[in-house]
């Protein structure tokens, strides 16, 4: 089946957005805050300070933030008022949950910032009261104007990291005429988790210079869209309205050029004028979309590019006249867009490919099944490529590879809840795809005559798997209060047939202690080999009282009995240790579970 085609949905989205009757609800809730705030004669004798309200109805919970129109003026205007601050000036208060290792912090607006840490003694119990609440009865709506939407948006982000957007219909932030608020890293931080960039809906007019307070002028249509030379950079869905219609856009290289292009003709220092949204968005939701140019895009033959064109009629940055002097910008907007539609198809969602990444497991496990059947272990079989079907596996054990490889990077980019969420619903599925396809990754390398496999030739994405599961266990073991099991338990004995090896790294253990083997034939007395060997002689024994070994490795051809049968020769009459006698007198025992520690 083809892959469906593009189309670009951003006029069908605003108009869901200002037919829903949302906008408008929580327009009324800004106009009352504020009539209550204008009445409010201590409210304005404070220079810096959030106003707030829950308004709760029927089927809508709506929190909405507005600040004295003195602080607005006084904080976007003054010198300072484009500087942003970095996360280590607040993560430790605020937002730490939006470093990962990928991005380990993010900078945002001064202004907004020291707007918002001011007030938290209000918002933080304002924040736990509103996640404790929520239901899933009723949507939550977090709305503000102008700097009020920065601390909205603020407010939005310290909410998502309390609520399980799997349980509970996820929050919606709608800011109107806000100015942007954080770096490439915070949108980063915020785009590595979709639903999250969901969450908001920003709200611009032409006429509002707030929205473009921040953006350097280089990032005009005209200078095709160079969102690079701006230390600001939007998240979230906008809403950009003119004159002429509205439409909505999710691509942040877009965003940034259509909010400075949409700017009238004029004097770009203009002192900020209030701009009413009420107005706007009443008018807008009656106004149907550029009725002219409908008729004409039925001779455009790509419907992707006459989607694009409609969009940007609506908000001002094209005449229908214009069209052919502006043949350039058109054919780069589109390419752009279209660029944006791909890579968000392209995002990896783990679940969709999971019933092939089964199908590909289970050929592995029959594999290892045909290669014991002839007496030999699936690592050596592999190693010595002894059986046709190791070229299936080849391919298979790369599809695996690459699946996990994504599984890996996807979570080290999220947020640090959310990243702890995934880890914990992968677990399983990864520690057994790390177990099953590891050893195949060490039989390569030491094909290949490598060495030191642990140090030099381990894949990260391996490494952080079993980290992960480490992490997982001291945690369970840390929440009963207790140490780590070091018991074995009946069910795992009786399996232990069909188990895999738990350490993924054993057979790197067991190529090192042959290596050994053979540099103590060379030099007797090498000191240092014979320690390594009663080192791996120790790990084995250990790793058999924990049934943590597959029985696979007493297959006679392993490359574990060959290094049992070179072991033998160097240590001759005095080989009368623990392994020696479990190999001699329990090796049958432990294949049926039945050896006793």
């Amino acid at each position: 089946m083809g892959e469906s085609p593009l189309f670009s949905s951003g006029s069908e989205l605003a108009t869901l957005v200002l037919t829903s009757g949302v906008l408008d609800r929580s327009l009324t809730a800004i106009s009352d805050l504020y009539r209550s705030t204008n009445s409010n004669h201590e409210q304005k004798s404070l220079p810096f300070s959030i106003k707030y309200e829950v308004f709760k109805q029927s089927d809508l919970t709506i929190i909405a933030f507005v600040t004295a129109p003195t602080c607005t003026q006084n904080h976007l205007q003054e010198g300072e008022a484009a500087d942003l601050v970095p996360s280590s000036y607040f993560k430790e208060q605020f937002f730490e949950f939006l470093c990962t290792k990928v991005n380990p912090s993010f900078s945002v607006n001064k202004a907004a910032i020291d707007l918002f840490i001011s007030h938290q003694n209000e918002l933080s119990p304002l924040k736990n009261e509103i996640s404790s609440s929520i239901s899933t009865a009723t949507r939550l709506i977090i709305t503000g104007h102008s700097l009020g939407g920065s601390i909205a948006s603020l407010f939005t982000l310290l909410l998502l990291d309390s609520i399980d957007l799997s349980k509970y219909k996820r929050p919606l932030c709608i800011t109107f005429g806000s100015p942007l608020i954080g770096d490439k890293s915070l949108q980063q931080a915020i785009l590595e988790y979709s639903t999250w960039n969901s969450c908001f809906l920003h709200v611009a007019s032409h006429l509002d210079p707030l929205p473009r307070l921040f953006i350097s002028r280089k990032s005009s249509p005209a200078a095709g869209l160079a969102s690079q030379t701006s230390k600001y950079q939007p998240f979230g869905t906008f809403l950009l309205c003119s004159e002429q219609g509205f439409s909505c856009f999710e691509n942040p290289e877009s965003i940034l050029g259509f909010l400075v292009g949409m700017s009238p003709v004029g004097n770009p220092n203009k002192e900020m004028e209030s701009v009413e949204y009420g107005n706007i968005v009443k008018r807008l939701s009656r106004k149907a979309i550029c009725e002219d140019v409908i008729a004409w895009s039925q001779d455009e033959t790509d419907a992707f590019q006459a989607s694009i064109i409609l969009q940007l009629i609506a908000i001002g940055l094209l005449q229908l006249q214009q069209l052919q002097q502006q043949k350039d910008l058109i054919k780069k907007i589109n390419k752009q867009e279209k660029k944006f539609i791909i890579q968000k198809r392209k995002v990896f969602d783990p679940s969709k490919k999971l019933n092939d990444m089964k199908i590909y497991m289970a050929y592995l496990e029959w594999y290892k099944k045909e290669s014991k059947a002839q007496e030999v272990g699936y690592y050596d079989s592999y190693k010595t490529e002894k059986f046709a079907s190791d070229l299936d596996v080849v391919l298979f054990k790369k599809i695996l590879t690459n699946y996990w490889k994504d599984m890996v990077k996807e979570v080290e980019s999220k947020p640090q809840r959310e990243g702890a969420a995934f880890r914990t619903r992968w677990l399983y599925g990864g520690t057994n795809y790390r177990r099953m396809v590891e050893p195949l990754d060490i039989a390569e390398y030491y094909k290949g005559n490598g060495t030191d496999y642990q140090s030099q030739g381990r894949s990260q994405h391996h490494k952080q798997l079993e980290k992960w599961l480490d992490e997982n266990n001291a945690e369970k073991a840390k929440q009963a209060n207790k140490k780590p099991s070091t018991g074995v338990n009946v069910a795992k004995k009786l399996s232990v047939a069909s188990n895999l090896t738990e350490d993924s790294c054993f057979w790197a253990r067991v190529e090192e202690a042959l290596l050994s083997c053979r540099l103590l034939k060379n030099d007797k007395a090498n000191e240092v080999q014979k320690n390594k060997l009663i080192e791996f002689e120790d790990y084995v024994i250990e790793s058999l009282k924990n049934y943590a070994v597959s029985p696979e490795i007493f297959l006679n051809s392993s490359s574990f009995m060959q290094w049992w049968r070179e072991y033998e020769k160097i240590k001759g009459t005095s080989c009368d240790t623990t392994l020696a006698g479990f190999m001699k007198y329990h090796k049958d025992e432990y294949k049926t579970g039945e050896w006793e520690v």
